[in-house]
């Protein structure tokens, strides 16, 4: 492992709904200090199952050290550690003290995040905004639509923004890949509605900056070209290590909410 200041190390940890993933991180230079450890999402996703799993994880990492924080980001609406929603997991999340769980399994303290958020964290601290001032809305364009906002660096948490009406329904039933997928629609037709919705965005927030991840932003160059928007958009660039590198960051920084 790279010699590193005290304060410049945080673990990160990624709980999605097939898979459990972290590494140990420089929170300065976004570099990971460890192989990037993943193992799968006990089936059923219940809190107990997923805690044991990241204590296993956390141990698979190697020495960690005493004064490193863990971040650890989650699929649901976060409140003060409290998980209000729960997609791709046990249901036994809604309304659950979340952080208390991991930190008592830890035995360390926890700052626990939307996924969504720490992965759009991630791409304003190390990826492709990095240096971009002004309101930046991150799209996840995948099974849904997550999104983050984050204005000159602070992080403002859980925008459910996949979730606005448009055309009298949750408009991620008709723009996230998933929908692409299903309708088996072409690159030209999915990016029809995918102007309609940042479109509606851009409309309601007057953003600076649209960032675009999820696992379609690898072949952005087949829709984000044929978007025509007042707002810049661009396609992420951390991919996988998104939400580990946001996670730990967010850990050393708990003044960049507003809550």
């Amino acid at each position: 492992m790279t010699e590193n200041t005290p304060d410049e190390v945080a673990v990160g940890i990624d709980i999605g709904g097939t898979g459990i993933k972290g590494a140990i991180v420089n929170v300065t230079t976004g570099e990971l200090l460890t192989e990037r450890k993943k193992l799968p999402t006990p089936e059923g996703g219940k809190p107990d199952d997923i805690a044991a799993t990241v204590a296993e994880l956390v141990d698979a990492l190697g020495e960690i050290p005493a004064h490193a924080s863990v971040g650890i980001c989650f699929p649901a609406v976060v409140r003060h550690g409290v998980t209000m929603s729960a997609a791709n997991v046990s249901k036994k999340w809604i309304g659950f003290e979340a952080e208390k769980l991991f930190e008592k399994t830890l035995s360390r303290d926890i700052t626990f995040v939307n996924d969504a958020d720490a992965a759009g964290f991630g791409e304003v601290r190390y990826g492709a905004a990095k240096g971009k001032g002004g309101l930046i809305i991150v799209t996840t364009l995948g099974t849904g639509i997550g999104s983050a906002l984050i204005y000159n660096g602070v992080l403002i948490p859980n925008a459910e923004l996949g979730h606005l009406e448009i055309d009298g329904v949750d408009y991620e039933t008709k723009a996230a890949y998933s929908a692409k997928e299903r309708e088996a629609l072409s690159w030209k037709k999915w990016a029809e509605r995918l102007q309609k919705y940042y479109t509606t965005l851009e409309r309601l927030f007057s953003p600076d900056l649209f960032l675009v991840g999820g696992g379609v932003s690898k072949s952005y160059e087949e829709f984000l070209p044929l978007l025509s928007l007042d707002t810049p958009i661009i396609p992420a660039e951390l991919r996988n290590n998104a939400g580990i590198l946001g996670a730990a960051c967010l850990s050393t920084m708990k003044t960049t909410f507003l809550e």
